[in-house]
Formats: structure tokens, C-alpha cells, sequence
């Protein structure tokens, strides 16, 4: 089994002598009860992993040796989800699922037929959830880069990130095209637009595919807007070597 991930500043990464405190360092040594001798892995985020041994532990921390140092390329190409705005938790469900299969960006679409929407208060709370859940899902899947998820968007934004891709696919259950059969690039972006649960506006597809998106056909029955992002990434990263 591999070892344990958290996350730490960046700073610290650069001793010998580590202390693991704060809330990932409670965790470690509170809840996972990780004991002197034991294996534990710290990163930043952003491709820094340094392998450790725990030296001692304490209530609330722990203190760390570091043994090895590397440095783990950013994955190519990019997985870019842009994820209608699903119903209450079934956004985290989303977050949580495309995090463990690696996706690398994830963009909270506010879809004209969304349900749930982000006004206010609400907004705040709501991306602080998705971005919360993608880091606790990037380390119980051992991701030593956190996925980014990126401030709500509009169409008009969604549809730039289209236009800026290597690839942008959209799921839609007419298209005639599968997504298994796509050519896709070696590097960049591949973007995948998922509709709401009341499906795409004609305007909406227009808008994407005048970005340069191509509609394309997942599978045989039709999924959830939570769970069509997670299937869709699979087959992506399959097909270009990443799983």
C-alpha cells in the first residue's frame, strides 16, 4: 500500500527535519494515528514530492525525516472539464470522482438549464466546497498535482476555454460521432463541455461549437451531469496514455 499524502508549504520542503502541524499534521497524527518509523509522502501541490519517515509524533503533529526528493512532471495534455452545475451534492460527488481519475482542471458552468445556482453568499460557499473537496480527494488519490478549480463561468467564458483547446469535445446524446473514435492531441488542453441534467440549449451548442468544439457521442445510455465528466476523462486518459 502506497503511503500517505499531505499537503505542506512549500518552504518547509526543503529541510531534512520537517514539522507536519496545523490541520495536516492533526490528521496525521490524531485520526490516522501515524506512529514513529512509518512512511509518509509531503508535496506542494504542484509536483514536489518528498518522501519521508516519521521521526516521532506528537498529539496534534508530526516530526518528519525526509529520505528522498523528486519532482513529478505536470501531466500532458491537460484534461479540462467544464461541469454544469449538477444539484445539491452531487457537485462534490462530481468534483471528488473527476479528482481521483485525474482531471486537471475542473470549471463550474452555469448552464441556462442548471437548477442550482451560485448567487451571493451561496457562491462563496459552494466553490469553497468544490475546491475543498478536490483537495482532500487529490490526497487520498496520491496527486502530487492538485487539480485547479477555477472561478464559476458564463457560456461566453466556457466557450473561450473552448476556443483556446488543443480538443474540446461536447457530450450530447445526439451526436453521431463516439467520443472513443476522436484523434486527440499529445499536448494542450482537451476540453469537455457536460451539459446540466435538462440537457443543452441550442444556443449553447452553437456557441460551442463556433468556439471550435465538436459534439460527440459518450456511450450507448445516458448519464448523469455528475457522473458524464468522470466516464468521459477516462476514456480521454486512456487514449492518450495517461492510465
Amino acid at each position: 500500500m502506497s503511503p500517505p499524502l499531505f499537503l505542506a508549504d512549500p518552504a518547509r520542503l526543503d529541510s531534512d527535519r520537517i514539522l507536519l502541524d496545523g490541520p495536516e499534521g492533526r490528521h496525521a497524527a490524531a485520526v490516522r494515528r501515524l506512529r514513529a518509523g512509518e512512511r509518509v509522502d509531503l508535496s506542494d501541490g504542484e509536483g514536489r514530492l518528498v518522501e519521508c519517515v516519521v521521526a516521532s509524533a506528537e498529539r496534534d503533529s508530526l516530526h518528519l525525516e525526509a529520505v528522498a526528493r523528486r519532482r513529478v512532471p505536470r501531466p500532458e495534455p491537460r484534461i479540462v472539464v467544464v461541469q454544469a452545475l449538477p444539484k445539491g451534492d452531487r457537485g462534490e460527488l462530481a468534483v471528488e470522482t473527476m479528482t481521483e481519475v485525474g482531471v486537471d482542471v475542473i470549471v463550474p458552468w452555469t448552464a441556462a438549464r442548471c437548477v442550482t445556482q451560485w448567487r451571493g453568499d451561496r457562491r462563496a460557499k459552494a466553490l469553497a466546497r468544490w475546491r475543498g473537496t478536490a483537495r482532500e480527494a487529490a490526497k487520498q488519490s496520491r496527486r502530487v498535482w492538485l487539480p485547479e478549480v477555477t472561478d464559476p463561468a458564463g457560456t461566453a467564458a466556457a466557450a473561450e476555454r473552448v476556443a483556446d483547446a488543443a480538443l474540446a469535445v461536447i457530450l450530447h446524446e445526439e451526436a453521431e460521432q463516439p467520443l472513443s473514435g476522436i484523434d486527440v492531441p499529445d499536448t494542450g488542453d482537451i476540453v469537455v463541455v457536460v451539459g446540466p441534467e435538462g440537457g443543452l440549449t441550442d444556443d449553447e451548442i452553437a456557441a460551442f461549437q463556433t468556439a471550435g468544439g465538436t459534439p460527440v457521442l459518450l456511450g450507448p445510455t445516458v448519464l448523469r451531469t455528475s457522473t458524464a465528466g468522470v466516464a468521459a476523462a477516462a476514456v480521454l486518459l486512456s487514449r492518450v496514455g495517461r492510465w
